[in-house]
């Protein structure tokens, strides 16, 4: 029997060592409001602190739903701090065991956290207190954890808890710090878990910040939740001096099952400085090369500041904001007077690349004596761009006004008119940033008097019958730097021309160095109508091809499907009214052969239509 009672108390012992190791926080639940809020704000000077109250669990006779913690591991967020639940505080100490919660719902809820979150409460636990902020921001650091990270409970419902805080007397609504950053998502087991597996299970929500589940098997979780969201900083800004009423609430909705709580770290209660958001890179909010911008911390001149760039301290910087032309992570210390309290922040800056540009000139002859030529603009976007494919197109402007605040683009680059000899626009380009860069164009009349054309075009070679496909090519003779055209307006570099409709054509080219120009050299497409309406309306009634009398002697033939021959013409008349022997022929497609004096022969088809 004696070994069987100490082998029992062995066990014992052991369980209960066991159990003390896991419990990694300790809780005190009697605390006032007074002693809580000064945990919180750690008696800042930088904070007045008026009118504390607390009101939470007053059912279970020695226990309260609020409390203060203390952290014995490494394994928690939080050295110290306080905590608001939906249950007995004391409850939360871990490992966590699965139960359903404190089992009433005689304690009443909260009609502000059902106004914000749109909820039924039950169970709520309420610190709230007066303060007068000598700094233009607040913050603090809080986490949620939850009984109801467990099964498939996180799909359909959660605990609510909001942070609440309004001008003190003030009409206006509450504002709830409570929620996902650059967002007005509330933070809850609901709105912020993984994947969940279980029966049904549903897909994640904003999965990236939720922090741990201490409900597997064998588990020495600091806390008796089954789950917990990653530490948040909760912050607004608000004004020097005035009075503010903030208002911490946690509560069930609806049912009183699986008991959930926030917890708040000691002393992060506490003025800040708002000097705005991080600017990066990753989140597309960089500062633009080049371009200053000013960290302003937005408080009286009259307070000691000390500015830091990447740790060092800036000696000759003790005003209110700060310049900033390079990238770096800015800290500022402020002592504000009289109440000589300490407030600091810091900032991280980055820079986009640099988008470099390069001036450019396009020269144009002017061969008429009135100092204009049409300029295509867009021969210059390379150049200016550096050849880099990932900026944006060029937009191009009259002056550099205009570019900068996007007003009056030239509409059309590839046809603008120089408006004097010597005429500077402005490039503008943007990169993927939506930083802007800007370059020179400068537009030269070479000369004002014409010249004596000088004979280079020795041909122009053309495909012709081709539709949508019919081109020309200009032949020339010399070694100068020529461009073309053909129709004495637009030039290219190229002597190509591709997608020519038929009809009658001129063919130019001029030096672009020497300003010489060459003798025009007259050409034709030619192409055939696809179809021809013979119904003696005036309008297409006969079939012909244009301009085919100007080339060599031609023999044309006309067959329908059946390969019969109905016409044959010479190029000098041809002119067809869709007739065989006098007897009007019905609508239906035709075919025709075009046999030069060469022998080259081309062939196509064409519908007649009544």
């Amino acid at each position: 029997m004696k070994v069987y009672k100490a082998i029992l108390f062995c066990c014992i012992l052991n369980f209960l060592c066991s159990h003390l190791r896991a419990q990694i926080i300790t809780i005190d639940d009697t605390k006032n409001a007074a002693e809580l809020v000064s945990i919180l704000t750690n008696n800042s000077s930088c904070l007045e602190i008026l009118n504390q109250s607390v009101s939470g669990n007053k059912l279970t006779a020695g226990k309260n739903s609020y409390g203060t913690f203390t952290n014995n591991s490494s394994n928690f967020p939080f050295q110290s701090g306080i905590i608001l639940s939906t249950g007995n505080s004391s409850d939360a100490i871990g490992p966590f065991i699965r139960n359903e919660g404190l089992e009433t719902a005689a304690w009443p809820g909260d009609t502000d956290l059902n106004q914000i979150l749109n909820i039924n409460s039950i169970n709520a636990t309420v610190l709230e207190f007066d303060f007068i902020p000598t700094t233009n921001g607040i913050s603090f650091n809080y986490f949620f954890a939850s009984n109801e990270y467990q099964d498939d409970y996180p799909c359909f419902y959660s605990d609510g808890f909001a942070f609440l805080i309004k001008e003190k007397a003030s009409t206006n609504p509450y504002q709830n710090l409570a929620v996902i950053p650059q967002t007005t998502t509330t933070v809850s087991s609901f709105n912020i878990h993984p994947k969940i597996n279980f029966k049904a299970g549903c897909q994640a929500k904003n999965e990236s910040y939720f922090g741990q589940f201490n409900n597997t098997n064998n588990n020495n979780s600091p806390i008796n939740f089954a789950g917990q969201t990653k530490v948040f900083n909760a912050k607004t800004n608000v004004t020097p001096g005035k009075t503010y009423h903030i208002k911490l609430v946690i509560a069930d909705d609806k049912s009183y099952y699986y008991d959930s709580a926030i917890f708040i770290e000691a002393a992060s209660f506490n003025s800040a400085i708002d000097l705005g958001t991080d600017r990066l890179l990753a989140t597309n909010s960089a500062i633009c090369f080049g371009e200053n911008y000013i960290i302003d911390t937005k408080l009286s001149p009259s307070y000691n500041y000390k500015w830091y760039k990447d740790g060092i301290l800036q000696s000759a910087e003790n005003n209110p904001s700060y310049i900033v032309t390079a990238p770096g992570t800015y800290k500022v210390e402020v002592t504000l007077s009289p109440s000589s309290c300490s407030a600091t922040n810091q900032i991280k800056i980055e820079y986009t690349p640099e988008i470099i540009l390069n001036n450019s000139t396009l020269t144009h002859c002017n061969f008429d004596g009135d100092g204009k030529d049409v300029f295509n603009l867009t021969e210059a976007d390379d150049i200016i761009k550096n050849n880099n494919s990932a900026l944006s197109d060029v937009t191009y402007f009259e002056n550099l006004t205009d570019a900068k605040t996007n007003s009056n683009p030239i509409p059309n680059p590839t046809y603008y008119t120089n408006q004097s000899l010597t005429q500077t626009l402005i490039a503008k380009v943007t990169n993927s940033f939506n930083c802007a860069n800007y370059a020179e164009l400068t537009l030269n009349i070479s000369n004002t008097i014409p010249l004596t054309p000088i004979t280079i075009i020795t041909a122009v070679e053309t495909k012709n019958f081709e539709g949508n496909k019919n081109s020309a090519t200009i032949k020339y003779s010399g070694t100068g730097n020529y461009e073309f055209s053909i129709d004495g307006n637009l030039y290219q570099n190229s002597p190509v021309f591709l997608n020519i409709p038929a009809g009658n054509y001129i063919a130019y080219a001029r030096d672009k160095n020497s300003c010489e120009n060459a003798v025009p050299y007259p050409f034709f497409i030619l192409d055939y109508p696809r179809f021809f309406t013979p119904n003696g309306d005036g309008f297409n009634d006969t079939w012909t091809i244009k301009n085919l009398n100007q080339l060599p002697p031609a023999i044309i033939t006309i067959f329908d499907r059946y390969g019969k021959l109905l016409k044959q013409f010479n190029s000098q008349n041809l002119n067809w009214e869709g007739t065989f022997n006098g007897v009007t022929l019905p609508s239906d497609d035709y075919w025709f052969n075009i046999i030069s004096d060469n022998k080259e022969i081309i062939r196509g088809n064409f519908s007649l239509k009544r």
